[in-house]
């Protein structure tokens, strides 16, 4: 008798293992090939993923204009039942009980930019006001919403292939030793840098959203990962890069960038705000210290990390449950995120258009840059801080200077641009949208700390390498 429920527990065992081994090698392997292998399709090299949601975008034309204005307009009117007419503990009430009260004329901002816009290039005879549609505002706003619309039900479908497959507890147990000591984060953080690197920032914000919903990550854990680790991929770094002229060093301003990222998130997670987030869950319990003690490698870590993987396979819900469940939180938020895009992302862009205030900004830390004996600092300047709306506007706005312009302050206006991370045209927006321990002061601080720590520092490599 024992000995026969003995083979019957091995052939389970084997059973389980070859369940979640199967499971775990075909989804990771879809998942690498949407989000990661460059493939030739009509004569240019693409990450799927990207080509994906560019065809979308091009399939419905001035539909998703339309389709983004609905859900911007319907967000700004179910604020308002929300948060002042729904009963408490309603889906409506919980949905905007967690948003300050500032965000429902945020909200009502973006309806009245989306509409503006929506109906400039919809109806021939009607003109909106140039601040507010003209192709340095709302045009550029809604070509940046069109991307963003697509990105997140896309990204929610194809993420669980990732997190719920093996391939997060893979990377997060080979990178722990790594990860934790220097930045105080899961290995498997590794991960939001790897999908932004290949294909969106964005990307790598839900992708951080997903797993902090999940309890993988604390608070603390998910506003470090999500502002340090969430940047600029590199696609968009070579268009940045060429337009600073600069193609010719790509090599070197990519690479320099990327280090300084990594050296200013070293730094960050060890000063206020970040470090005074708290080391709980979404549901408020605390993480055990044993959780975050540091690893070290051994013979078994391979083991282990792939017995954890197949674990974590073996016992995920069934494919189109886990599909389900992502789609829905990705499409739930999509209205918020369309809103605080284009009412942050288009204010911030008008001030940066028609005011003097980036100038101003700029004026001041003209004499820091100069200090760190910066060529051309007094022109290049105000460009530095017009990363906080958009990351393309700083080197957009060097772009007619680039014949004249020194190479090094042309490097430094790109790396700048590329670690600043925060910006509200996407990667804010998104933040503020998605349930993240992150309030839109600390968004707008950190931004301010990144810019400070990156100038020395982007100085430092200028100085090494032009």
């Amino acid at each position: 008798m024992n000995e026969q429920v003995g083979k019957r527990a091995v052939s389970l065992s084997r059973r389980r293992y070859l369940i979640g081994l199967s499971r775990f090698i075909f989804f990771t392997s879809i998942a690498v090939l949407i989000f990661f292998i460059p493939i030739q399709i009509n004569g240019s090299t693409e990450i799927l993923f990207g080509y994906i949601y560019n065809s979308l975008i091009e399939l419905f034309g001035i539909a998703g204009v339309w389709i983004i204005n609905l859900l911007i307009l319907v967000n700004a009117l179910l604020s308002i039942a929300g948060k002042f007419i729904a009963r408490e503990g309603s889906r409506l009430h919980s949905f905007y009980q967690g948003d300050s009260i500032l965000y429902v004329p945020i909200y009502f901002l973006g309806a009245l930019y989306s509409t503006l816009y929506t109906l400039h290039v919809s109806v021939p005879s009607f003109n909106g006001p140039e601040a507010i549609v003209g192709p340095d505002t709302g045009e550029l706003m809604s070509g940046i919403a069109l991307a963003v619309m697509w990105v997140i039900p896309l990204g929610a479908i194809f993420i669980p292939f990732f997190v719920n497959y093996g391939s997060i507890d893979l990377v997060g147990k080979l990178l722990q030793p790594i990860m934790r000591p220097l930045f105080k984060v899961p290995g498997k953080s590794a991960v939001d840098a790897i999908t932004s690197f290949l294909t969106s920032s964005s990307v790598a914000v839900l992708f951080t959203t997903r797993l902090y919903k999940m309890r993988y990550y604390t608070k603390k854990e998910a506003a470090v990962i999500t502002t340090s680790f969430s940047a600029v991929s590199i696609g968009f770094a070579a268009v940045v890069i060429d337009t600073a002229g600069l193609m010719e060093h790509f090599s070197k301003v990519y690479f320099s960038s990327f280090l300084i990222a990594f050296i200013i998130a070293f730094i960050m997670i060890r000063i206020p705000p970040l470090s005074l987030k708290r080391n709980e869950y979404i549901d408020g319990t605390a993480q055990k210290e044993a959780d975050r003690e540091s690893e070290s490698y051994t013979r078994a870590t391979l083991g282990i990390a792939f017995s954890s993987a197949i674990n974590q396979a073996a016992d995920a819900n069934d494919f189109f449950k886990e599909i389900r469940g992502s789609l829905k939180e990705g499409l739930v938020v999509l209205p918020k995120v369309m809103s605080m895009l284009f009412a942050i992302g288009v204010s911030f862009l008008i001030l940066a258009e028609y005011t003097p205030t980036f100038e101003f900004i700029g004026a001041i830390i003209a004499p820091v840059m100069q200090l760190l004996q910066v060529p051309d600092a007094a022109i290049i300047a105000p460009s530095l801080t017009l990363g906080i709306a958009e990351m393309f506007l700083p080197v957009l706005y060097i772009a007619e200077m680039v014949g004249t312009l020194d190479p090094g302050a042309r490097y430094f206006v790109t790396v700048v641009s590329m670690v600043q991370i925060i910006f509200f045209a996407e990667t804010g927006a998104v933040m503020l949208s998605t349930g993240l321990p992150l309030k839109l002061w600390e968004l707008v601080v950190i931004f301010i700390m990144r810019t400070l720590i990156a100038m020395p520092l982007a100085a430092i490599f200028m100085h090494l390498l032009f």
